[in-house]
C-alpha cells in the first residue's frame, strides 16, 4: 500500500506550487503529482491593446522575471511586423538580458537552493580556522581569514540562540541527508550572506540602460536608451562605464564566489544522482552574434534532444502548428467548452478558465482528473525539460565548443560521468556553468557597445515600421529567447492594428505541467519518480528535486474578472 505526502506550499520559489507524492512502505516515491495553484491571466488583459504597449502589461506576468517577458513579447511584435533593430539596441539587450541570467542563477544557488544541501545549524560546530584554510584553497576571494568567519558565526549564534530563526527557520536541520563538514557549511552560510549584498549591484544595469528595475523599459524597433557619451541626460561616458565596472564585479563575483562553492557542495554529493526525469531537453536558443534572427549565430544553439541521444539534434520551428502544442486534460481550462484530448498551437491558444477541483478543507487532490492551472505544453505530443541543465545539453549535442570545454572541466573536476549531469545536482552545476558563460558573453557584448560608439555609432532606436498605418491588416509573430529558467515563448496575433490574440508559454509551464491526453508526466513529476525519502515527514528530497528547476509559477499560470475587475482568490490546502 502507498502512502500519499503532500507538500504544500513550496517555499523559495515565486509563485504557488503544490507537490503531492504516493510513497511505498520503503519511502519510495512511485508516482508525484504537480500542481499550480493559484491563476492570474494577463493573456486576456491585453486582447484589443496597441501591440506596441503590450510589453509593459505582460511584463508583471511575474516581479521577478519581469524583463525576460519584456523582451519576449518585443520580439513578438518586431517579428510580427518584420521589424529589424539597430546593433546597439540588440547588444543592449542582450547585455541587460546576461544580467538577469548571472544574477537570477547566484541568488537561486544561495538563497533559493542552497539550504537544500547545507546545514546552517551546523555551521555553529564549524572551525573558522580550519573553514579560512578551506577558502583560501579553493578561491583568491579575499573574504577569507579566520576572523571574518568567526563573525558570520557569531551573526548565526545569536540567530539561533535567540529562537528565532528569521530567514533560517522551518530548515530541516539535522537531517541525515546533509553530508557536508560543518566547516564548509560555515562557508556556504558566509557567502549567503555576501551574495546578499551582491546582487543588489548587478540590477544596477537595468537601471542604468532599462530606466528602473524591476520592470525596466523596452520600446518595439530597439531601445529606449539614449546614447550620448557627452549628454548629462542621456547614458553619457560616466554611465556606461559604471556597467563595464559592474560587469568585472560580478565576473569576479562568479568566479572567486560561486564556482568554488558550487564544486566545493557538490564534490560532496556528486553520488546524489536523484531527480533526472525526461531525458528529453528543449533549448530556443539565444544570445546571437548577429541578428536574433540568425539562430545559426546563438551561442546557445537551438535544438531538441530526445531519450538522452546527444547523437542527434532535433529542430525546432515555433511556428510549426505541430510541433508546440498546450493540451489541458488535466488542467483546469476548457478549448472552445471541450475538455480536452487535444492541443492548441499557441497562436490559436484558449485561456477559458474552468476550475472542477475540491473546495477547501481537503486533504489531496483528485489527480486522475484536472488538478492543475498549468496547461501541458508539448513538443511534436513529447513532454520536455527546458532551463540551464536543457541549454548544456544541447550545447554539448551540438558541438558548441565553449560549453563543450566547461562541461568537460567539471566534471573532470568533480571525476563524474556526463550521465551525472541528468540529475537534481547536474541542473544546479548546470546553473554555475552557465554564469560562467554568461558574464563573459556579457563583457564581450559591453565592449562591442563601447567599439560602436567609439566609432560613431551611438544609435538604438529605428523608426522604421513604428506607425499602424505601415504595418498589414493581419499578422503573427513569435517572441523566443533563452530565460534564466529556460525556453521562454510569447506568440501575438495582430489584426486591424490591435492585439487579437496573445499567448506566453514560459519555462516552468513546460517542467511543473500536469500530465496530458496521453497521460505523460512533466519533468518535476519524472524527476521525482524513484527518489527515495530517508525521512517522509521531513521530505528534504523533494525540496531538492523541485527547487533544482528553480520554479517560477507566477510566470506559469498567469486572472482577472474582465466583467467586475475583481481578482479571485482560491485557497488550496
Amino acid at each position: 500500500m502507498s502512502e500519499r505526502i503532500v507538500v504544500d506550499p513550496i517555499t523559495r520559489i515565486e509563485g504557488h506550487l503544490r507537490i503531492e507524492a504516493d510513497i511505498d512502505e520503503k519511502g519510495m516515491i512511485q508516482d508525484a503529482y504537480s500542481s499550480g495553484t493559484a491563476i492570474r491571466g494577463i493573456e486576456l488583459i491585453v486582447r484589443d491593446r496597441d501591440p506596441r504597449d503590450v510589453w509593459a502589461y505582460v511584463q508583471r506576468i511575474c516581479g521577478v522575471c519581469t524583463t525576460v517577458h519584456a523582451l519576449a513579447s518585443i520580439r513578438s511584435v518586431e517579428d510580427a511586423l518584420q521589424i529589424q533593430i539597430p546593433r546597439n539596441a540588440h547588444l543592449i539587450r542582450d547585455i541587460m538580458n546576461e544580467a538577469i541570467f548571472v544574477h537570477d542563477h547566484v541568488v537561486h544557488f544561495y538563497h533559493l537552493h542552497a539550504l537544500d544541501w547545507v546545514d546552517v545549524v551546523n555551521a555553529l560546530k564549524a572551525d573558522p580556522n580550519e573553514t579560512s584554510r578551506i577558502a583560501q584553497s579553493i578561491s583568491s576571494w579575499p573574504k577569507s581569514s579566520p576572523g571574518y568567519f568567526k563573525d558570520v558565526q557569531n551573526k548565526v549564534k545569536k540567530i539561533v540562540d535567540s529562537g528565532q530563526l528569521g530567514i533560517f527557520a522551518n530548515g530541516y536541520w539535522g537531517h541525515k541527508a546533509y553530508k557536508l563538514p560543518a566547516e564548509v557549511n560555515l562557508l556556504a552560510v558566509a557567502h549567503y550572506l555576501e551574495a546578499l549584498d551582491w546582487q543588489k549591484e548587478i540590477v544596477k544595469i537595468h537601471t542604468i540602460f532599462g530606466g528602473k528595475n524591476p520592470h525596466p523599459h523596452y520600446v518595439v524597433g530597439g531601445m529606449a536608451t539614449p546614447l550620448d557619451i557627452n549628454s548629462d541626460n542621456g547614458v553619457h561616458a560616466e554611465r556606461l562605464m559604471h556597467v563595464s565596472q559592474i560587469i568585472d564585479q560580478a565576473r569576479e563575483f562568479v568566479n572567486q564566489v560561486y564556482i568554488p562553492d558550487l564544486l566545493a557542495i557538490g564534490s560532496y554529493y556528486k553520488d546524489w544522482t536523484h531527480g533526472g526525469g525526461l531525458n528529453n531537453y528543449l533549448c530556443y536558443g539565444d544570445f546571437s552574434t548577429g541578428s536574433i534572427y540568425e539562430t545559426e549565430k546563438y551561442r546557445f544553439p537551438r535544438g531538441i534532444i530526445l531519450d538522452g541521444n546527444l547523437q542527434e539534434v532535433h529542430d525546432v520551428d515555433l511556428k510549426d502548428p505541430e510541433q508546440v502544442q498546450e493540451f489541458i486534460d488535466h488542467s483546469w481550462y476548457t478549448y472552445d467548452g471541450k475538455e480536452g484530448g487535444h492541443g492548441l498551437h499557441p497562436w490559436e491558444g484558449e485561456t477559458s478558465l474552468n476550475y472542477t477541483g475540491p473546495k477547501a478543507p481537503f486533504k489531496t487532490l483528485n489527480t486522475e482528473d484536472k488538478y492543475s492551472w498549468l496547461k501541458s505544453p508539448r513538443w511534436k505530443e513529447k513532454p520536455m525539460e527546458t532551463g540551464p541543465l536543457a541549454r548544456m545539453i544541447v550545447g554539448y549535442a551540438a558541438g558548441k565548443e565553449e560549453i563543450v570545454q566547461i562541461v568537460d572541466e567539471t566534471l573532470q573536476k568533480l571525476d563524474i560521468p556526463l550521465t551525472a549531469l541528468q540529475s537534481a545536482l547536474g541542473r544546479t552545476i548546470a546553473r554555475g556553468l552557465e554564469s560562467v558563460l554568461v558574464s563573459n558573453w556579457m563583457r564581450n557584448d559591453m565592449d562591442e557597445l563601447f567599439n560602436n560608439i567609439k566609432n560613431g555609432n551611438q544609435v538604438t532606436f529605428d523608426r522604421t515600421k513604428w506607425e499602424p498605418s505601415t504595418w498589414p491588416k493581419q499578422a503573427q509573430g513569435v517572441g523566443w529567447m533563452e530565460a534564466p529558467r529556460g525556453a521562454l515563448g510569447h506568440w501575438i496575433e495582430i489584426e486591424n492594428q490591435k492585439t487579437k490574440n496573445y499567448q506566453a508559454v514560459v519555462p516552468t509551464t513546460w517542467n511543473a505541467s500536469p500530465r496530458d491526453h496521453q497521460n505523460q508526466i512533466g519533468a518535476y513529476e519524472a524527476a521525482l519518480k524513484g527518489t527515495p525519502l530517508l525521512n517522509k515527514e521531513q521530505p528534504l528530497e523533494i525540496l531538492r528535486i523541485v527547487h533544482s528547476f528553480d520554479p517560477c509559477l507566477a510566470c506559469a499560470v498567469h486572472l482577472t474578472d474582465l466583467e467586475t475587475k475583481q481578482s479571485t482568490e482560491i485557497r488550496i490546502g
